[in-house]
């Protein structure tokens, strides 16, 4: 099941509303973009359970040599995003010594679509199994299981079962550890971090699921999604690797 019922995003609306204090949401149309509920038949797949996480990027770096979660001022404010880069990105650059230590379990971020699809590759070649970034197709059908839930625990927000700003997060959290697992057995597919699929949204674009720990109600709706440019780095963006999968005899 994909999509929403003009109920649930009008639900989505007052929802984002009554917990941001504002109505951006729906000033900007954000739901408005999602399509009508539908079936899609899609091909079996299987997804990691988490997304990656700091460590485990880390990992890639030293063996590959693949540039750095790094990012400097100018470079962030070329990309036009309203976090201030002192307070908000600083915390998330690597150093010469690798990643944040505190970070260790928290998702990878500041990486763009081609960064996270080479460590997929790279994984795969490591297990001896293709790995890729899911699309929003497969991202959905993994978030909301088979009864077509509004979120990953159920059709109703709540705050206590996700990384949100309205749970009181300010930054990331270690993977799966604050919120509930989706039917089959994902975590974060609402919450903590964005993350990347293979799903095109316009030129030079990818969808991005989920939502991140800065975010209020609605915006982690299985059927919600936008786009960022692909080049992209951003500290609410991470990512999860998936695999085609035979169909079960």
């Amino acid at each position: 099941i994909r999509g929403s019922t003009p109920e649930e995003r009008e639900q989505a609306y007052v929802d984002y509303a009554s917990t941001a204090g504002r109505d951006d949401a729906r000033e900007g149309r954000w739901f408005d973009r999602e399509a009508d509920r539908h079936v899609v038949d899609a091909p079996g797949f299987v997804i990691d359970a988490h997304v990656v996480t700091q460590a485990q990027y880390a990992e890639f770096v030293v063996a590959t040599g693949h540039r750095v979660p790094t990012m400097d001022a100018q470079t962030w404010k070329a990309q036009g995003f309203i976090q201030d880069y002192d307070r908000d990105v600083v915390p998330y650059q690597w150093s010469a010594d690798g990643f944040p230590p505190e970070r260790a379990g928290q998702p990878v971020v500041l990486v763009s679509y081609d960064d996270a699809a080479a460590y997929c590759q790279w994984r795969g070649d490591l297990v001896g199994s293709a790995r890729r970034l899911p699309s929003a197709v497969e991202f959905e059908r993994a978030a909301r299981g088979d009864d077509g839930r509004a979120y990953p625990w159920g059709h109703t927000w709540d705050a206590t079962k996700l990384v949100s700003r309205v749970g009181g997060a300010t930054g990331t959290a270690e993977a799966g550890s604050g919120g509930v697992a989706s039917p089959f057995g994902a975590f974060d597919m609402a919450g903590n971090v964005f993350q990347w699929t293979t799903t095109e949204w316009g030129a030079g674009k990818q969808a991005v699921k989920g939502s991140a720990w800065e975010d209020y109600a609605g915006v982690g709706r299985a059927a919600s999604l936008h786009g960022r440019a692909r080049d992209a780095r951003h500290i609410i963006v991470g990512f999860r690797c998936a695999a085609d999968a035979s169909p079960v005899p």
